[in-house]
């Protein structure tokens, strides 16, 4: 009975949010948008560029494919026809996670997938994480396990959080790593400073789109990229706070981040921008229904179309496998991941275990 009820209370939450974020994402106009910003601290990298787009309304907007869902979507999406809903309950796969922890040590270059869209990198003998979710988002709980204890995250040198979404920027993960990183600085978009500044103390810059951040460009530059995405933590703030990617460039490396996206142009103008990109990490989860999920987040084939125009030498996917957000069955993108395996024409996948690491070669 009470394992009912917690279901019941899940569904009727999930639904109110989704109700009312509908109904603010609606007020959303259609492209061109009416003005455009940018941090005047900050460099711009893409010529000729006006700065981010925003609404009438001061939000912000999409480059192309603006986002349009109202509240008829939304209710028929939640409580519609659910084609996959057999083979969903049916499909039992759940990530391996392993768990010694032994990224952590030593200092060679790194990558370890924490679960979902959560990165450790270490380069140079610098430390990244990458929208790190050590814990549930919010009320939609985990589905794997994080590989290590979240107090063994010290000394981390830089943060970088996509947008605002929980399953991306959580406060319980941000505040913990400040505590145990006294000189950590965090990054992220356009209206996050004031937010990630209150819950850690530490300093934190934000950037419009093809900015690059204020660094020691003698040891790293990091720079903010579009995504095709939208941003909310509550009720009444959509679209009020920045979505993108990232560009890291350290000790001869350059790590291109997606964060959260359905398929744009702005995989080309990056591979543009930055044509010998190392490591592409590209989200393939959280897709279905098309016809809902397509303007934020991309499908499988999507995803790796992306990562071929990133003329990346290395993909490896995130953003499935940790938290059941959408229609598909769980293990569903990473099968259909393996059959895109074969279809590439340039670099290659590399499939991680959660805790599992991605060993750079060597320069």
């Amino acid at each position: 009975m009470r394992a009912m009820t917690n279901q019941l209370i899940l569904l009727v939450a999930t639904g109110l949010y989704c109700l009312f974020t509908s109904f603010f994402l609606k007020a959303q106009p259609a492209l061109p948008p009416a003005m455009f910003t940018s941090n005047p601290a900050l460099k711009t990298i893409l010529a000729n560029w006006q700065g981010t787009p925003l609404a009438a309304n001061g939000r912000f907007v999409n480059q192309e494919f603006a986002f349009q869902h109202g509240l008829g979507s939304v209710l028929k999406w939640k409580w519609g026809a659910k084609p996959q809903k057999a083979e969903k309950k049916a499909d039992k796969w759940r990530v391996e996670v392993v768990k010694d922890g032994h990224f952590l040590e030593g200092t060679a270059d790194v990558i370890a997938w924490l679960g979902h869209s959560s990165f450790y990198v270490r380069v140079g003998g610098k430390q990244f994480l990458f929208d790190p979710v050590f814990y549930n988002a919010s009320i939609v709980k985990r589905k794997s396990e994080l590989p290590v204890a979240p107090e063994r995250f010290k000394n981390i040198d830089y943060v970088l959080v996509s947008h605002a979404h929980y399953d991306h920027c959580s406060k319980s993960s941000l505040q913990l790593i400040a505590k145990n990183s006294p000189n950590v600085q965090f990054f992220s978009g356009l209206g996050m400073q004031s937010l990630l500044q209150k819950w850690t103390q530490k300093p934190t810059q934000e950037a419009g789109w093809y900015q690059q951040y204020n660094t020691d460009t003698t040891q790293v530059s990091i720079y903010f990229l579009p995504t095709r995405h939208w941003s909310n933590r509550g009720l009444s703030d959509a679209n009020k706070r920045l979505w993108g990617a990232f560009v890291v460039q350290i000790n001869g490396r350059t790590l291109y981040f997606g964060g959260d996206t359905g398929y744009g142009t702005h995989y080309q103008t990056a591979a543009q921008l930055f044509p010998n990109i190392d490591v592409a990490f590209v989200a393939i989860g959280a897709y279905a229904p098309r016809w809902f999920m397509a303007p934020n987040h991309q499908d499988v084939a999507e995803a790796v179309r992306g990562f071929q125009e990133l003329n990346a030498k290395v993909m490896l996917p995130m953003h499935y496998a940790t938290f059941d957000q959408t229609d598909e069955p769980f293990g569903e993108p990473l099968r259909e991941l393996e059959k895109a395996k074969k279809t590439i024409t340039a670099g290659k996948i590399e499939i991680l275990k959660v805790g599992e690491t991605f060993k750079m070669p060597p320069l």
